[in-house]
């Protein structure tokens, strides 16, 4: 059976998650920049839920490059550190350096701190210099997961590459293809890559019925004026039947 995770920023999206037949929600926060790490009290929300799906967390600083200082890595630590006192399953990481490799010692300390959770590494792979060469560190860090977009875009675009991934892999990690994923295209990029577990945020646009300013707008999705995207249950249904 394939599985499907869903990107998701809050206690409302994961049950949602839940009710669609998700097996697992990655937990970021600001997702319209590509996700950071969401605050503690998310986490915890969530964790104390009793969800049955399992919970990774995005483990990511800010937004921009993944290239990071050792103040950063530091923070990243210690983040880990408490999704694991809290019981979260899983952690996203990835670090890269300045070269577009992957940053073995950064990534050694944060899997480190991760203990026994399951950890992804993210799509700082989709940037890398050499993929297929990084492919191959991220195995032998001890990874459980690699999302990509098979370093397109989308995942739709990546496909070809996605398959090629999955093949070089050969069941020592998980290849999970992301990005742009929908009820629409999933059962296409399930038929050229193959993988068994995909990811998506699996969202409708929602009403937003906070009260507004013409004059000043916070919303990070401003073509969609009195819109909010929210992952939706309906939606998680429909690319779990279409992959079945």
């Amino acid at each position: 059976m394939r599985k499907i995770e869903v990107c998701c920023s809050s206690l409302y999206e994961a049950r949602e998650a839940e009710a669609g037949g998700a097996i697992r929600i990655e937990l970021c926060g600001a997702i319209a920049c590509g996700g950071v790490t969401p605050s503690s009290g998310v986490i915890r929300s969530i964790v104390e839920a009793g969800l049955n799906l399992d919970i990774n967390v995005l483990i990511r600083p800010r937004e921009g490059g993944f290239c990071y200082s050792d103040e950063e890595v530091d923070v990243m630590c210690r983040d880990i550190a408490f999704c694991r006192e809290v019981g979260v399953d899983g952690v996203v990481i990835g670090a890269l350096t300045q070269s577009g490799e992957v940053d073995i010692e950064a990534c050694r300390k944060m899997i480190q701190a991760a203990g026994d959770m399951s950890v992804t590494f993210h799509r700082a792979f989709d940037v890398c210099a050499a993929p297929k060469e990084a492919l191959e560190q991220i195995i032998s860090l001890g990874c459980d997961r690699l999302l990509t977009s098979g370093c397109q875009s989308t995942a739709e675009r990546g496909a070809d590459f996605i398959a090629e991934l999955v093949e070089q892999a050969d069941g020592r990690i998980i290849i999970m293809p992301g990005a742009g994923i929908r009820p629409t295209n999933i059962a296409k990029i399930e038929k050229i890559t193959r993988a068994a577990e995909f990811h998506s945020t699996a969202r409708k646009d929602s009403v937003d019925f906070a009260f507004r300013s013409a004059a000043v707008d916070f919303s990070a999705y401003p073509d969609k004026e009195g819109l909010l995207p929210l992952s939706s249950a309906d939606v998680v249904l429909q690319l779990v039947n279409n992959v079945l």
